[in-house]
C-alpha cells in the first residue's frame, strides 16, 4: 500500500515522503497513529503543490540571502563602545550589538546568530566579520569600532 507520511517514522521516511508498505503495517499501524494518510489522487495532488511550495520559498529566500550578501559588500557598520584609552575597551563587541547597528544604520535586519566572530572584539579598529546568511551564502560585513 503506499501511503503519505505525515510525520517523521523511523526506519520508513521523512514527513511528506511517499513510500510503500505492507497492508497491516499502513493498516494498524500507521494510519490510527495518523503518521501517514493513504496515497490517493487528491493526496498525491496537495503533496506536489506542498513540495512547489517549498521548493519557491526555498529560492525566494536564497535570492533574499544573495541579495543581502551584496549589499553587506559595500557598506561599513560603525559601532562605539566605551573604552579606557590606547585603543582598548571595556568589555567586548558583541555580535548582538553589530546586529542593532546594522538595523539602525542601514535597515538591514540580520539576526545576532549569523554573524560569525572568530574571537572577541576588544580593540578599536576595522574588522572584517563574515555572516552566514542561509542557503550556504555568507557575505563578509565591514566593522569599524570607534571609541565612545
Amino acid at each position: 500500500m503506499k501511503v503519505i507520511l505525515t510525520q517523521d517514522v523511523k526506519g520508513q521516511g521523512k514527513r511528506g515522503q511517499l513510500i510503500d508498505v505492507s497492508d497491516g503495517y499502513a493498516r494498524n499501524f500507521l494510519l490510527p497513529r495518523k503518521l501517514a494518510t493513504e496515497a490517493t489522487a487528491d493526496n498525491l495532488n496537495t503533496m506536489k503543490m506542498n513540495d512547489k511550495a517549498a521548493a519557491e520559498k526555498a529560492a525566494r529566500e536564497k535570492a533574499q540571502a544573495e541579495a543581502y550578501a551584496k549589499q553587506l559588500e559595500e557598506l561599513t557598520v560603525i559601532v562605539t563602545a566605551k573604552g579606557g584609552g590606547q585603543g582598548r575597551l571595556f568589555g567586548a563587541v558583541t555580535s548582538d550589538e553589530i546586529s542593532k547597528a546594522l538595523k539602525e544604520q542601514h535597515q538591514i535586519d540580520i539576526d545576532r546568530r549569523k554573524i560569525v566572530q572568530e574571537e572577541p572584539i576588544k580593540t578599536v579598529g576595522s574588522y572584517i566579520l563574515k555572516c552566514r546568511l542561509g542557503y550556504e551564502v555568507t557575505g563578509k560585513l565591514h566593522i569599524e569600532v570607534r571609541e565612545a
